[in-house]
C-alpha cells in the first residue's frame, strides 16, 4: 500500500527530488570547493572569507523568514520558478565576483536561493502534502541532496582541472534554466496549498485533529527553545568542517583528494540513513527519535579528535553522513507533528531561517578559531561539549513534545 501510495503521487516526490538535488548549489559543501581560488584570486585569508561568508549568510537567513512565508499565500508552481530563476541568476552573479563586496552579495544569493528557497520549497512541498507517509515521502526527496553530496565533491575537482571557476559558474546558471522551469511545471502545476496524497486511507486518520500553530504562537512555546540547540548543531558543525575542509585536510596531511573521496562514503551513509530515517519517523514520529540523531555525528567528533590516517576521512564523513541523514527527514517532519501543517511554510521559513543563521555563524566562527592557531581537535572538542549538552536538554523535555490535539 505504501508503495502505490508513493506512485500514485511519483509528480510532487520527483519535484521534491530535482530541487533538493539542485539546491547543492547553494550548499557550503558545494561553495567550499571554490574556496581556494577565491582566496588567492581575491587575495584573502581563511578569516575574512568565513567572515564575508559568515555575514552573507546570516542577512539571507533573515531574509528567509519573510519570502519563505509567501509560499502559503503563492500558487506552488509559480513559488517554484520564481526561485529556480533566481538560482540561476544568483550562480551567473557569483561568476563575476572581484572583491569583498561582490563576495558578500554572491554569497547571499547563492544561500538565500539554494541552500534556503530551493530546500525550503521542496521540505515544505511535501511535508504538507503528505500526512501518513510524510516520512517516507520525505525521505525520498532528501535522495536527491545526497546525490549532490555523493556526485559534485569529485565532479567539480575533476571540472576546476580544466575549467576556470568563473566559467563553470556561468555553465551551472545556464543549466538550472534550461531545465528546473519545464520540470516544475511538469511535476506541480496542479498542486495547490490544499492538496493532499493520493490515499483513501488518509481520510480516515485524526492527522487533522493536531491543532495548527500559527508562527507568532510558535515563537512563544518553550518547547520551541528546547528543541532548537540540538536541531541546529547539524548545520553548525557540518557547515563548519566543510567549508574548512581544505584546513582540516592540511591539518591532517591527508592527501589533495582525500576529503573528496571521502564525501562518497558520507553521501553513501546519507543515503542509507535517509530510507531507515523515513521508515523509522512514519512507525516512530520525529518526537521521539529526536534524542539519537546528532550520536553519530558525536562520534564523527570524536575520531577526528584522535585519528590522523587517511582511512579516518572515510569513517568521520561516514559518520557526519548518518546524523545528515536523519536530520533532513527529522526536521522537515518534526514541525508538523508538533504545530500541524495549516502555517507550516511561515514555520518552516523561521525555522530555515535560524538552520541558515547557524551556518553563517559556523563560518565566522570556525574561521576565526583557525586565525586564531587553534587546531583541528580543540574546535572538534568544542562541538563536542555542544552537542552533550543540547542532547541533554532534549532528554529533560522530551514528553511535553506531543501536539495540542483538537476534538
Amino acid at each position: 500500500m505504501i508503495i502505490n501510495t508513493i506512485r500514485d503521487n511519483y509528480k510532487i516526490i520527483l519535484f521534491g527530488f530535482i530541487f533538493t538535488f539542485s539546491s547543492s548549489v547553494g550548499q557550503s559543501f558545494f561553495i567550499g570547493f571554490f574556496n581556494s581560488d577565491i582566496r588567492n584570486e581575491l587575495n584573502i585569508s581563511h578569516g575574512e572569507f568565513g567572515t564575508i561568508y559568515g555575514i552573507a549568510t546570516l542577512c539571507s537567513s533573515i531574509l528567509l523568514i519573510w519570502v519563505g512565508k509567501k509560499i502559503d499565500d503563492i500558487k506552488l508552481l509559480h513559488y517554484s520558478i520564481f526561485v529556480v530563476i533566481f538560482l540561476s541568476f544568483s550562480s551567473f552573479f557569483f561568476s563575476y565576483v572581484n572583491g569583498a563586496l561582490l563576495l558578500f552579495f554572491g554569497i547571499f544569493f547563492l544561500r538565500l536561493s539554494g541552500q534556503g528557497l530551493m530546500a525550503h520549497t521542496a521540505s515544505t512541498a511535501i511535508s504538507r502534502y503528505f500526512e501518513r507517509r510524510r516520512g517516507k515521502a520525505l525521505s525520498y526527496i532528501w535522495f536527491g541532496m545526497s546525490l549532490g553530496e555523493f556526485l559534485f565533491p569529485m565532479l567539480i575537482v575533476y571540472l576546476l582541472s580544466f575549467i576556470y571557476w568563473r566559467d563553470l559558474w556561468i555553465q551551472i546558471s545556464i543549466t538550472i534554466l534550461l531545465f528546473l522551469p519545464a520540470i516544475s511545471f511538469f511535476t506541480i502545476k496542479n498542486i495547490s496549498v490544499s492538496s493532499r496524497e493520493i490515499d483513501s486511507e488518509v481520510k480516515k486518520t485524526n492527522s487533522n485533529l493536531i491543532k495548527s500553530w500559527k508562527r507568532s504562537e510558535v515563537v512563544k512555546d518553550y518547547k520551541f527553545y528546547t528543541i532548537l540547540p540540538c536541531l541546529l548543531a547539524p548545520a553548525f558543525i557540518i557547515t563548519g568542517i566543510v567549508i574548512n575542509q581544505s584546513f582540516i585536510t592540511e591539518s591532517k596531511d591527508w592527501g589533495e583528494y582525500t576529503l573528496a573521496k571521502a564525501f562518497m562514503s558520507y553521501a553513501v551513509l546519507t543515503v542509507i540513513t535517509l530510507f531507515f530515517s523515513g521508515l523509522l519517523v512514519d512507525k516512530f514520529t520525529s518526537r521521539k527519535l529526536l534524542l539519537f540523531f546528532n550520536i553519530p555525528m558525536l562520534l564523527s567528533l570524536i575520531v577526528l579528535m584522535f585519528f590522523k590516517v587517511p582511512y579516518s576521512a572515510h569513517i568521520f564523513m561516514g559518520l557526519l553522513g548518518i546524523t545528515n541523514g536523519f536530520t533532513n527527514v527529522l526536521v522537515s517532519s518534526l514541525w508538523a507533528e508538533i504545530y500541524g501543517v495549516n502555517y507550516l511554510g511561515s514555520i518552516k521559513a523561521l525555522t530555515g531561517a535560524l538552520m541558515v543563521f547557524s551556518t553563517a555563524l559556523a563560518t565566522t566562527v570556525f574561521g576565526l578559531l583557525i586565525d586564531f592557531g587553534h587546531s583541528v581537535e580543540s574546535i572538534s572538542f568544542i562541538c563536542v561539549i555542544y552537542v552533550v549538552i543540547s542532547t541533554l536538554i532534549i532528554a529533560i523535555f522530551q514528553k511535553s513534545y506531543n501536539p495540542i490535539l483538537i476534538n
